[in-house]
């Protein structure tokens, strides 16, 4: 977690092999998943949220990772970020229009 913008950018460009500048937020978690950084192109400059708990630990979502990257919603990034396990949280059915 010493990395800043520039490292967190190489990362994402070299590990990730993903454009930067597409305004996605790139998530990082430490090992023992205390702390958490975000990472965003927001237009005209990058912005950085970190964040690192007293006590407990950020869950990690479970899925399939695709070359060293995960893909979630922004709904779960939230329950994430608010401590709120994903394995529980029963999501309700709602319309969607088809595409």
């Amino acid at each position: 977690m010493r990395k800043g913008f520039d490292g967190l950018c190489g990362l994402v460009l070299a590990g990730m092999r993903r454009k930067i500048i597409t305004g996605d937020i790139f998530v990082f978690i430490n090992r023992p998943a205390t702390h958490i950084k975000l990472l965003q192109w927001e237009g005209d400059g990058f912005a950085l949220y970190y964040k690192r708990l007293e006590r407990g630990s950020f869950e990690r979502p479970v899925g399939t990772y695709d070359s060293a990257t995960m893909t979630i919603s922004a709904e779960q990034l939230s329950l994430i970020l608010q401590g709120i396990s994903l394995q529980h949280v029963k999501k309700r059915k709602r319309y969607q229009q088809a595409a």
